[in-house]
């Protein structure tokens, strides 16, 4: 395509998409959720991804009927709606108060309101993944407004404008964006070599990662974190997830550290970590499983 050309087809897809995020932050959080679920209930069995959905489902869980599968795959579809519609509002949702943690729309108990704590004071950086589960914006943000200095991996859309949009909806309540790219884990390795808390989604598959089980199957796994653990071998692990409540309210949970395997040599054997990562992300996925992104192909 000339680039002339492109170059308006990508304006004009950025103006429309300023044009939605002005409408769906003008609903407010809960109304524009409320819609967003509505409209990925109703249009997402129309879309290839509703196979791919549910077949992966019926392989993840197959002791259960299909109309337990077709009932995950639509609570799927309901969360995903209303994750694309509370991204607009993420600055306007944050409203933990530690000294009243399960009164807000954000919730966490007080172990996990310590980890976030001591992560902040000692002083050191530290390893943080997550998964695409219910709102998986949040823990970048929780771990923001608890204080940490991080650093946050993310993915980039194609088109420059959007890009640039999501970057100024994003940097100023998570910190620091690592844009995905080759160059990615160099500028997380100078993040830890700063003292930053890096974070990143570990759960979708990585074509050049090792497989390890995930549902009983091989998949495709993201060895990122694993390798950066190695090279940091004194840096703490810890999983992020929030659990989606009724009422709009979500509980945020961060682990303790997570001790990742090691080989004879004393590093942190990469293979036998990723299948670590898998097998919590799996158990997370298993109490909620409708809060999952069941939608792409996480084992081609």
């Amino acid at each position: 395509m000339p680039r002339p050309l492109q170059r308006i087809i990508d304006a004009t897809l950025a103006a429309l998409i300023r044009a939605v995020f002005a409408a769906v932050r003008s609903l407010g959080p809960d109304r524009s959720a409320a819609a967003g679920a509505w409209v990925a209930r109703t249009l997402g069995p129309l879309f290839p991804a509703h196979r791919v959905a549910l077949d992966n489902i019926r392989h993840a869980f197959p002791d259960k009927s299909a109309a337990e599968h077709r009932a995950i795959l639509r609570q799927a579809w309901d969360n995903l709606g209303r994750v694309a519609c509370e991204y607009v509002h993420m600055d306007r949702m944050w409203d933990f108060d530690p000294e009243r943690p399960n009164h807000g729309r954000i919730q966490a108990s007080e172990a996990t309101v310590a980890r976030y704590v001591a992560l902040a004071e000692d002083g050191k950086p530290a390893l943080i993944f997550a998964a695409h589960l219910a709102n998986w914006e949040i823990p970048a943000v929780a771990a923001a407004k608890h204080g940490l200095a991080s650093a946050v991996l993310y993915r980039t859309p194609n088109n420059a404008r959007i890009a640039a949009d999501i970057v100024a909806l994003r940097m100023p309540i998570m910190g620091r964006l690592i844009a995905a790219s080759p160059a990615a884990p160099v500028r997380m390795m100078e993040a830890l070599d700063e003292g930053l808390h890096v974070g990143m989604l570990i759960d979708q598959r990585f074509g050049r990662g090792p497989r390890v089980p995930f549902f009983g199957r091989l998949a495709a796994s993201n060895p990122l974190l694993p390798r950066l653990a190695r090279r940091f071998p004194d840096v703490p692990v810890h999983g992020a997830r929030v659990i989606r409540q009724p009422g709009g309210r979500f509980l945020l949970e961060l682990t303790e550290r997570i001790e990742l395997p090691r080989a004879a040599s004393g590093q942190v054997d990469i293979d036998s970590a990723t299948a670590l990562l898998n097998r919590i992300v799996e158990d997370w996925i298993r109490e909620h499983p409708g809060q999952w992104l069941w939608m792409h192909r996480r084992w081609r």
